[in-house]
Protein backbone atom coordinates (compact mmCIF):
# COMPACT_ATOMS: atom_id res chain seq x y z
CA UNK A 1 0.00 0.00 0.00
CA UNK A 2 2.82 2.64 0.40
CA UNK A 3 3.07 3.55 -3.14
CA UNK A 4 -0.05 5.07 -2.56
CA UNK A 5 -0.53 6.58 0.63
CA UNK A 6 3.31 7.87 0.84
CA UNK A 7 1.94 10.79 -1.64
CA UNK A 8 -1.32 11.03 0.13
CA UNK A 9 1.02 11.53 3.77
CA UNK A 10 2.49 13.84 1.40
CA UNK A 11 0.05 15.68 0.55
CA UNK A 12 -1.43 16.45 4.27
CA UNK A 13 1.78 17.46 5.62
CA UNK A 14 1.42 20.09 2.67
CA UNK A 15 -2.32 20.63 3.12
CA UNK A 16 -2.51 20.20 -0.29
CA UNK A 17 -5.42 17.59 -2.03
CA UNK A 18 -5.69 15.72 -4.88
CA UNK A 19 -9.27 14.97 -7.11
CA UNK A 20 -7.99 11.57 -8.17
CA UNK A 21 -5.41 10.51 -5.69
CA UNK A 22 -7.20 11.46 -2.65
CA UNK A 23 -10.82 10.15 -3.68
CA UNK A 24 -10.39 6.84 -1.88
CA UNK A 25 -8.82 8.19 1.23
CA UNK A 26 -11.57 10.97 1.63
CA UNK A 27 -14.89 9.33 0.67
CA UNK A 28 -14.03 5.78 2.14
CA UNK A 29 -13.42 6.53 5.49
CA UNK A 30 -10.50 4.20 6.30
CA UNK A 31 -7.26 5.17 8.01
CA UNK A 32 -3.93 4.94 6.60
CA UNK A 33 -2.96 2.83 9.83
CA UNK A 34 -5.68 0.53 9.03
CA UNK A 35 -4.66 0.47 4.96
CA UNK A 36 -1.24 -0.19 6.17
CA UNK A 37 -2.33 -3.21 8.44
CA UNK A 38 -1.25 -6.51 7.34
CA UNK A 39 -3.91 -9.54 7.99
CA UNK A 40 -3.42 -12.96 6.64
CA UNK A 41 -7.56 -13.69 6.58
CA UNK A 42 -9.73 -16.09 8.21
CA UNK A 43 -8.31 -19.73 8.18
CA UNK A 44 -4.71 -18.97 8.73
CA UNK A 45 -3.24 -19.60 12.16
CA UNK A 46 -0.14 -17.24 13.49
CA UNK A 47 2.43 -18.96 15.26
CA UNK A 48 5.96 -17.39 16.97
CA UNK A 49 5.70 -13.75 17.90
CA UNK A 50 2.36 -12.73 16.54
CA UNK A 51 0.90 -11.24 19.96
CA UNK A 52 0.50 -7.81 18.42
CA UNK A 53 -2.29 -9.17 16.59
CA UNK A 54 -4.35 -9.58 19.63
CA UNK A 55 -4.81 -6.15 20.01
CA UNK A 56 -7.58 -6.26 17.15
CA UNK A 57 -11.23 -7.72 18.98
CA UNK A 58 -11.13 -10.37 16.05
CA UNK A 59 -8.09 -12.55 17.03
CA UNK A 60 -7.74 -15.22 19.74
CA UNK A 61 -5.33 -17.41 20.73
CA UNK A 62 -5.81 -21.29 20.07
CA UNK A 63 -4.13 -23.90 21.27
CA UNK A 64 -2.25 -24.13 17.71
CA UNK A 65 -1.43 -20.32 17.87
CA UNK A 66 -3.16 -16.86 16.85
CA UNK A 67 -5.92 -16.58 14.67
CA UNK A 68 -9.53 -14.76 13.71
CA UNK A 69 -12.35 -15.46 15.48
CA UNK A 70 -15.76 -15.30 13.57
CA UNK A 71 -17.88 -14.56 15.95
CA UNK A 72 -16.87 -11.03 15.89
CA UNK A 73 -18.42 -11.24 12.48
CA UNK A 74 -21.00 -8.86 11.39
CA UNK A 75 -23.51 -11.73 10.38
CA UNK A 76 -26.18 -9.38 8.97
CA UNK A 77 -23.41 -7.20 7.17
CA UNK A 78 -22.09 -10.24 5.45
CA UNK A 79 -25.50 -11.95 4.43
CA UNK A 80 -26.31 -7.89 3.12
CA UNK A 81 -23.16 -8.05 0.96
CA UNK A 82 -22.97 -11.86 0.06
CA UNK A 83 -26.48 -11.20 -1.31
CA UNK A 84 -25.61 -7.87 -3.20
CA UNK A 85 -22.52 -9.12 -5.38
CA UNK A 86 -24.06 -12.08 -6.07
CA UNK A 87 -27.06 -10.57 -7.85
CA UNK A 88 -24.83 -8.07 -9.05
CA UNK A 89 -22.27 -11.11 -10.35
CA UNK A 90 -25.23 -12.42 -12.10
CA UNK A 91 -26.36 -9.25 -14.18
CA UNK A 92 -24.92 -8.46 -17.72
CA UNK A 93 -22.50 -5.33 -17.28
CA UNK A 94 -24.21 -2.36 -18.60
CA UNK A 95 -21.72 0.61 -20.98
CA UNK A 96 -23.73 3.03 -22.21
CA UNK A 97 -23.60 5.28 -19.09
CA UNK A 98 -20.36 7.32 -20.46
CA UNK A 99 -19.45 8.55 -16.93
CA UNK A 100 -22.07 10.99 -17.61
CA UNK A 101 -22.42 10.82 -13.29
CA UNK A 102 -19.57 13.29 -12.95
CA UNK A 103 -21.89 15.61 -15.66
CA UNK A 104 -24.89 15.13 -13.55
CA UNK A 105 -23.38 16.43 -10.58
CA UNK A 106 -22.64 20.02 -12.23
CA UNK A 107 -25.56 20.09 -14.25
CA UNK A 108 -27.54 23.41 -13.89
CA UNK A 109 -25.63 24.76 -11.33
CA UNK A 110 -23.04 27.69 -11.18
CA UNK A 111 -20.50 25.97 -8.13
CA UNK A 112 -18.55 22.84 -8.95
CA UNK A 113 -17.72 20.14 -6.29
CA UNK A 114 -14.21 20.38 -7.42
CA UNK A 115 -13.95 24.04 -7.16
CA UNK A 116 -9.94 24.44 -7.42
CA UNK A 117 -10.03 23.12 -10.76
CA UNK A 118 -12.17 24.71 -13.92
CA UNK A 119 -14.67 22.77 -16.06
CA UNK A 120 -13.49 22.08 -19.56
CA UNK A 121 -16.73 22.89 -21.27
CA UNK A 122 -19.02 25.52 -20.53
CA UNK A 123 -22.28 24.86 -18.21
CA UNK A 124 -24.45 24.77 -21.28
CA UNK A 125 -22.10 22.41 -22.79
CA UNK A 126 -22.52 20.56 -20.06
CA UNK A 127 -26.33 20.46 -19.72
CA UNK A 128 -26.07 19.72 -23.99
CA UNK A 129 -24.37 16.74 -23.78
CA UNK A 130 -26.51 15.56 -20.66
CA UNK A 131 -29.67 16.41 -22.33
CA UNK A 132 -28.74 14.48 -25.77
CA UNK A 133 -26.74 11.41 -24.73
CA UNK A 134 -29.31 11.02 -21.09
CA UNK A 135 -28.70 10.20 -17.87
CA UNK A 136 -28.72 5.74 -17.08
CA UNK A 137 -27.08 5.71 -13.79
CA UNK A 138 -27.91 2.58 -11.83
CA UNK A 139 -25.61 3.51 -8.89
CA UNK A 140 -27.17 5.23 -5.36
CA UNK A 141 -23.75 6.54 -3.99
CA UNK A 142 -23.58 8.36 -7.31
CA UNK A 143 -27.13 9.31 -7.80
CA UNK A 144 -27.87 10.65 -4.69
CA UNK A 145 -25.40 13.88 -5.71
CA UNK A 146 -27.08 14.72 -8.75
CA UNK A 147 -28.25 18.08 -9.01
CA UNK A 148 -31.72 18.83 -8.85
CA UNK A 149 -32.10 19.71 -12.64
CA UNK A 150 -30.23 16.64 -13.50
CA UNK A 151 -31.89 13.72 -11.28
CA UNK A 152 -35.50 13.49 -12.87
CA UNK A 153 -33.25 13.51 -16.01
CA UNK A 154 -32.39 9.64 -14.76
CA UNK A 155 -34.12 6.79 -16.87
CA UNK A 156 -33.66 4.90 -13.52
CA UNK A 157 -34.50 5.75 -9.59
CA UNK A 158 -31.60 3.66 -7.42
CA UNK A 159 -32.45 3.75 -4.01
CA UNK A 160 -30.32 1.90 -1.10
CA UNK A 161 -32.95 -0.67 -0.03
CA UNK A 162 -33.27 -1.98 -3.78
CA UNK A 163 -29.58 -1.53 -4.48
CA UNK A 164 -28.76 -5.18 -4.58
CA UNK A 165 -31.45 -4.80 -7.63
CA UNK A 166 -29.96 -2.55 -9.42
CA UNK A 167 -26.25 -2.68 -8.88
CA UNK A 168 -24.72 -4.27 -11.77
CA UNK A 169 -20.81 -5.14 -13.26
CA UNK A 170 -20.34 -2.68 -16.05
CA UNK A 171 -20.60 0.54 -13.08
CA UNK A 172 -17.53 1.94 -12.20
CA UNK A 173 -18.57 2.84 -8.72
CA UNK A 174 -19.83 -0.41 -8.47
CA UNK A 175 -16.41 -1.58 -9.07
CA UNK A 176 -14.65 0.88 -6.60
CA UNK A 177 -16.93 -0.11 -3.81
CA UNK A 178 -15.43 -3.55 -4.07
CA UNK A 179 -12.57 -2.25 -2.14
CA UNK A 180 -15.18 -0.94 0.40
CA UNK A 181 -16.39 -4.27 0.99
CA UNK A 182 -13.44 -5.72 1.44
CA UNK A 183 -11.96 -3.56 3.55
CA UNK A 184 -15.54 -3.95 5.80
CA UNK A 185 -14.69 -7.44 6.44
CA UNK A 186 -10.76 -7.00 7.32
CA UNK A 187 -9.57 -8.93 9.01
CA UNK A 188 -10.97 -12.03 7.91
CA UNK A 189 -10.27 -11.02 4.26
CA UNK A 190 -6.80 -11.26 3.43
CA UNK A 191 -4.67 -8.05 3.28
CA UNK A 192 -3.89 -8.80 -0.50
CA UNK A 193 -7.25 -9.22 -2.02
CA UNK A 194 -7.94 -5.73 -0.24
CA UNK A 195 -4.88 -4.14 -1.78
CA UNK A 196 -5.80 -5.86 -5.19
CA UNK A 197 -9.41 -3.98 -5.03
CA UNK A 198 -7.65 -0.80 -4.14
CA UNK A 199 -5.36 -0.93 -7.07
CA UNK A 200 -8.70 -1.34 -9.07
CA UNK A 201 -10.83 1.55 -7.29
CA UNK A 202 -7.69 3.70 -8.00
CA UNK A 203 -8.08 2.70 -12.10
CA UNK A 204 -11.62 3.17 -11.58
CA UNK A 205 -10.97 6.50 -10.63
CA UNK A 206 -8.72 7.60 -13.03
CA UNK A 207 -11.33 6.61 -15.67
CA UNK A 208 -14.16 8.46 -13.80
CA UNK A 209 -12.14 11.69 -13.37
CA UNK A 210 -10.45 11.84 -16.91
CA UNK A 211 -14.09 11.25 -18.21
CA UNK A 212 -15.67 14.47 -16.29
CA UNK A 213 -16.24 17.84 -17.46
CA UNK A 214 -13.80 18.81 -15.54
CA UNK A 215 -10.30 20.46 -17.11
CA UNK A 216 -6.88 18.55 -15.09
CA UNK A 217 -4.45 19.06 -17.73
CA UNK A 218 -2.32 20.71 -15.21
CA UNK A 219 -2.19 17.09 -12.93
CA UNK A 220 -0.78 15.73 -15.81
CA UNK A 221 -4.67 13.77 -16.80
CA UNK A 222 -5.38 14.00 -20.67
CA UNK A 223 -9.29 14.00 -20.82
CA UNK A 224 -11.78 11.33 -22.42
CA UNK A 225 -14.08 13.40 -23.99
CA UNK A 226 -17.12 11.88 -24.08
CA UNK A 227 -18.93 14.16 -25.49
CA UNK A 228 -17.35 12.91 -28.74
CA UNK A 229 -18.75 9.75 -30.57
CA UNK A 230 -14.42 8.80 -30.04
CA UNK A 231 -14.44 9.70 -26.73
CA UNK A 232 -17.62 7.33 -26.24
CA UNK A 233 -15.84 4.63 -27.83
CA UNK A 234 -12.92 4.90 -25.33
CA UNK A 235 -14.71 5.19 -22.23
CA UNK A 236 -16.60 1.98 -22.88
CA UNK A 237 -13.17 0.45 -23.69
CA UNK A 238 -11.87 1.82 -20.45
CA UNK A 239 -14.80 0.44 -18.92
CA UNK A 240 -15.18 -2.86 -20.27
CA UNK A 241 -11.58 -3.30 -18.96
CA UNK A 242 -12.24 -2.49 -15.55
CA UNK A 243 -15.32 -4.97 -15.35
CA UNK A 244 -13.70 -7.51 -16.67
CA UNK A 245 -10.47 -6.92 -13.59
CA UNK A 246 -13.75 -6.25 -11.31
CA UNK A 247 -15.15 -9.66 -12.02
CA UNK A 248 -12.31 -11.53 -11.14
CA UNK A 249 -12.33 -9.66 -7.55
CA UNK A 250 -15.38 -10.08 -6.97
CA UNK A 251 -15.68 -13.78 -7.58
CA UNK A 252 -12.54 -13.50 -5.08
CA UNK A 253 -14.50 -11.59 -2.64
CA UNK A 254 -17.98 -14.03 -3.04
CA UNK A 255 -15.23 -16.78 -2.50
CA UNK A 256 -13.71 -15.65 0.73
CA UNK A 257 -17.18 -14.40 1.91
CA UNK A 258 -18.45 -17.67 1.61
CA UNK A 259 -15.86 -19.50 3.76
CA UNK A 260 -17.11 -17.43 6.31
CA UNK A 261 -20.08 -19.13 6.89
CA UNK A 262 -20.15 -20.97 10.51
CA UNK A 263 -19.05 -24.57 9.52
CA UNK A 264 -16.99 -22.67 6.20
Amino acid sequence: MRPWVAPRQARRRRAESHPVDDFLFDYYPYSIAKLTAWHPGYGVVLRGVADEFLAHPAYVRTSDGITVDLSTLNHQRHAMVERLLTRTSRRSPQLGCFGLHEWAMVHGVAEVRHESFSLRVSPSEVERVVEELGLRCTHIDAYRFFTPTATPLNMHEPTRSEQDQWEQPGCLHANMDLYKYAMWFSPFIASQLVADCFELARTARDLDMRAAPYDLSALGYEPVRIETAEGRREYVDGQRAVAVAAESLRTRLLSCLRELHPGG
